[in-house]
């Protein structure tokens, strides 16, 4: 038992609830795992703003438990057979959660294979439909406690979507650096340590590759428990923790740009030196990089990038003065790297 555990006293019935989840780009990145989906390392991510997943769940309560879901009203049959098995695999959490039926209707504000990660909205938005329903099953009102209970079950079904749960800088994965970070749930970056240079962001998704990843993000996962540079990776996400505290708190944004992109590369470092190795950047990907640095040596603007598992480039660059010089850039001499023209625009702000 811990403090998740679900409340054998519950009185279900008829809901149908519709909750919304934004998706996050990790700065100090999580890749590598244990069992139950617990961190290699700590992560800590910007939660976007407009890149969200929208759901509603319709639970039909004391009919035999199946699971129907469809993804922009098409019926998406492995989705729902996935997500059952993420249900069953919660009912120590959630007593009352196979006892009915549901319909699941959910779609994203954001293209698919876009470099935004869907499943961290997707499992953050499904956790917020599950928890509101608990809500009502239970009589359980202590909002901090439910939100932390919707980060805690949003984690067993994607890693990454318990950070989703909470906005601005958000950390999952316990680090001494944190006070009460945890492996099991994300908790909020403490506002007051971060300068105000780091609290408006616009983020830029480049769809350098709009296609299926070649290796998705589960095998890439499991592939760190073979590769010989994983320790070290993990204690030096550590050690960059503790840099990147000092920065956020001095507002140092070169010192920040050198340590973003260094994660960024590191994590596709990690996947060229797997067994057997794998590249999911792409030609424009390392195109994108190469102008954007030399774009900031010509002109010191503060326009950096971060990657995810895939070839997209995520750019970012603060609002302030500089923003119309930068955004000009990105579509004079950025854009033309994408395969049909593709950017998302997104933004963090807290």
């Amino acid at each position: 038992m811990n403090e998740f555990s679900g409340d054998q006293n519950f009185k279900i019935s008829n809901q149908k609830v519709t909750e919304s989840c934004p998706s996050n780009i990790a700065l100090i990145k999580y890749w590598g795992k244990y069992e139950k989906q617990i961190p290699a390392n700590p992560s800590i991510s910007y939660t976007l703003n407009l890149c969200k997943t929208n759901t509603e769940m319709e639970f039909v309560a004391d009919e035999t438990f199946s699971v129907q879901t469809f993804l922009a009203g098409k019926e998406e049959v492995k989705f729902a057979e996935k997500i059952a098995k993420y249900f069953r695999s919660i009912e120590e959490y959630l007593p009352w959660i196979l006892k009915g039926k549901y319909i699941i209707k959910t779609e994203n504000t954001f293209p698919h294979s876009s470099g935004i990660a869907s499943s961290a909205s997707g499992f953050g938005a499904i956790a917020k439909c599950l928890m509101t329903l608990d809500q009502s099953f239970s009589g359980q009102t202590d909002e901090c406690f439910t939100l932390k209970k919707a980060s805690f079950i949003a984690r067993l079904g994607s890693g990454s979507a318990c950070r989703s749960l909470y906005d601005g800088l958000v950390v999952w994965g316990e680090t001494k650096e944190v006070y009460e970070s945890s492996d099991l749930f994300a908790v909020q970056y403490p506002n007051d340590e971060v300068h105000d240079v780091f609290r408006s962001f616009n983020d830029w998704v480049l769809l350098i590759h709009e296609g299926e990843k070649a290796v998705s993000s589960t095998v890439g996962h499991g592939l760190m428990n073979t590769n010989p540079y994983a320790e070290r990776r993990f204690q030096e996400a550590h050690e960059n923790f503790a840099t990147l505290k000092k920065i956020l708190k001095q507002g140092d944004m070169n010192a920040f740009i050198q340590l973003v992109e260094h994660e960024a590369l590191t994590l596709h470092a990690m996947m060229m030196m797997s067994e057997p190795a794998f590249i999911l950047m792409q030609a424009g990907t390392l195109a994108v990089i190469n102008k954007i640095w030399e774009f900031r040596k010509e002109t010191n603007l503060p326009l950096f990038f971060t990657l995810d598992a895939g070839a997209n480039v995520h750019l970012l660059f603060p609002s302030n003065k500089d923003e119309d010089k930068i955004t000009e850039f990105i579509i004079k001499e950025l854009v033309q790297h994408t395969q049909n023209n593709g950017v998302v625009k997104d933004m963090m702000r807290f």
